[in-house]
């Protein structure tokens, strides 16, 4: 009977959340220790609305113009000397995304059902036959139902917001708590209520709260959880 590494079967890894959460953080340095793929479909969201608002267009008013922009772009993650980055139609556009302008806009975009529609897509052909671990708000419950690992990572809204206005601060940005809390709220009820998709644990999802918890206590826990479900799903 194969031992070890050859007893491990890779596995599809869900890990969804509210904004804030920590999710990106975590799941790549989940990925990194499982020697898994990373995908960071909240990224190919941004990038859309990076688009529109590129090109002028408005979510309710531009909403066909929106998807058929979306259906042209080509997504891309590479690894780059700082990490890995989102390439549209070859353009790395990591830094571009990352704005809050743009994270405002990506939550409505992201319930336009068309856009979903194309990224869905994209998002399971980047996802191969495993060996991944893929970040969102839909993941367990839409884009990989049948992942083999579903985590749902959340924490108190406070938390969530200390920790953007730090990611904010990494970037150069100011922003008060109180603002950050606004604009968190809004997205996380218009996340929630979205007809298509509402961010949402699937049910059989691990849910793990992360106040007072270390980043690494967060990626110990979730990699345990993965490498018992790889032994499992080899016996």
């Amino acid at each position: 009977m194969p031992t070890g590494e050859q007893s491990r079967r890779s596995l599809a890894v869900a890990i969804d959340g509210p904004a804030g959460a920590g999710k990106s953080t975590v799941a790549r340095e989940v990925a990194a220790a499982l020697g898994y793929a990373y995908i960071d479909t909240g990224a190919m969201y941004r990038a859309v609305a990076y688009r529109a608002l590129r090109e002028g267009l408005q979510v309710g008013q531009d909403d066909q113009a929106i998807a058929d922009l979306a259906r042209r772009m080509r997504f891309e993650f590479r690894q780059t000397g700082e990490g890995q980055h989102l390439f549209l139609d070859g353009e790395d556009v990591e830094a571009a995304i990352r704005t809050p302008e743009v994270g405002n806009l990506s939550s409505p975009v992201s319930a336009l059902p068309q856009v979903r529609e194309r990224l869905v897509a994209a998002q399971r052909e980047l996802a191969g036959s495993g060996g991944v671990v893929m970040e969102g708000r839909d993941i367990g419950t839409v884009v990989l139902p049948h992942a083999e690992v579903k985590i749902f990572l959340t924490a108190s809204e406070e938390e969530r917001a200390r920790r953007r206005q730090g990611q904010l601060r990494d970037q150069g940005l100011e922003r008060s708590l109180e603002q950050i809390l606004a604009e968190q709220r809004e997205r996380d009820a218009r996340d929630s209520s979205r007809a298509v998709a509402p961010l949402r644990p699937a049910q059989d999802a691990f849910v793990l709260v992360s106040d007072g918890l270390l980043r690494e206590q967060v990626v110990a826990e979730i990699v345990a959880r993965v490498r018992a479900a790889e032994e499992g799903a080899c016996q």
